[in-house]
């Protein structure tokens, strides 16, 4: 299929697999809840796609892109100029109207779209007024976030100038949202091999936080139970259990059957091995030991079926938040 065949879901699944799991992990926090469901449901079902197919979606992607910076400074006059020169007048005039729909923009409409601990950074620093101009265009929630951020000093100061606030000089809009947006602006232009498929979400999934997990995972199990079946059985496998604490180890050992265990353990690598039997009683790891020793053949479905069963012990810890899996996402942090 030719890039402008797919949906605009489907556009955006392949843009976040070529951007890989950090950078559509950090997109995903910024997307409402049922646009997540969809993209992750999209995702998942993408099972591969074109090289060329790919270039043209990213391709798209920085047009749009362009095409919105080039409103933001000047106008949808100024941006047409633009584009007919970069692009040429009907390419132009295709970029244009794929954005027709959401040209209304309103002053700072990019900034809405953003975390305001970000904009934070940006603008902490910038005059009373120009600050109090920003958050007098953003959303209650985002500007009280940024005004409570604020050092106290700059508080009431900033308050009391939106207050007064009446009007402003477009030119002098226009120039604080194109400075405020070069800072915020970031394109990246890392070439990822486009894999898609189950695997792929799972990776943006282990590296969301658990709370964001943990509510797709549970939309996808009422909407898609197989689909979500597989994807759990992914996310976590057996030799993760390397990424738990020993206080962790241990706890999980508890609620484990040693037959089940002697199984997992004898189609696990060395390092899996070393770590669970450190973690048991001196007398209980040399009696497993011995029994690994003289165990026979076992089938890898009894042993997959064996490491499952200790997996869906961790997860359950896990939610139940007697354990704790270091993940990329940063809820591992424990105070």
């Amino acid at each position: 299929m030719a890039a402008e065949e797919y949906t605009g879901v489907q556009k955006a699944a392949i843009l976040l697999i070529a951007l890989g799991p950090e950078k559509s992990a950090n997109i995903f926090k910024h997307l409402k809840e049922e646009e997540i469901e969809e993209l992750t449901l999209e995702i998942a079902n993408t099972r591969s796609v074109s090289p060329q197919t790919k270039e043209d979606v990213l391709e798209e992607f920085y047009q749009v892109c362009l095409a919105q910076q080039y409103i933001a400074e000047g106008g949808i006059g100024y941006a047409k100029e633009l584009l007919d020169k970069a692009l040429g007048a009907d390419k132009a005039q295709e970029v244009i109207s794929k954005l027709t729909a959401s040209l209304q923009v309103r002053p700072f409409e990019f900034v809405r779209k953003t975390d305001p601990s970000q904009v934070l950074n940006f603008i902490q620093d910038e005059h009373p007024q120009t600050i109090a101009m920003i958050l007098s265009y953003l959303s209650p929630a985002q500007a009280s976030m940024i005004l409570g951020a604020l050092a106290p000093e700059k508080q009431s100061d900033v308050a009391k100038r939106i207050a007064l606030m009446d009007r402003t000089s477009p030119d002098v809009i226009k120039e604080v949202e194109s400075v405020l947006e070069r800072k915020l602006a970031s394109l990246a232009n890392q070439d990822y091999t486009i894999v898609g498929g189950v695997d792929a979400i799972v990776s943006i999934l282990n590296t969301v936080d658990r709370g964001t997990e943990k509510h797709i995972m549970e939309s996808l199990e009422i909407e898609e139970p197989e689909l979500a079946d597989e994807i759990r059985k992914k996310m976590f496998v057996f030799e993760d259990i390397l990424l738990l604490d020993d206080r962790a180890i241990q706890r999980v050992l508890r609620d484990v059957e040693n037959n089940d265990l002697e199984v997992a353990l004898k189609g696990s690598n060395e390092e899996v091995k070393s770590v669970v039997l450190t973690n048991m009683s001196k007398r209980l790891a040399a009696l497993s030991e011995e029994d690994l020793e003289f165990m026979g053949p076992v089938r890898m479905k009894d042993v997959e079926e064996a490491q499952q069963k200790i997996v869906a012990v961790i997860r359950k810890l896990e939610d139940s938040a007697e354990i704790v899996i270091s993940r990329g996402g940063g809820d591992e942090i424990i105070v």
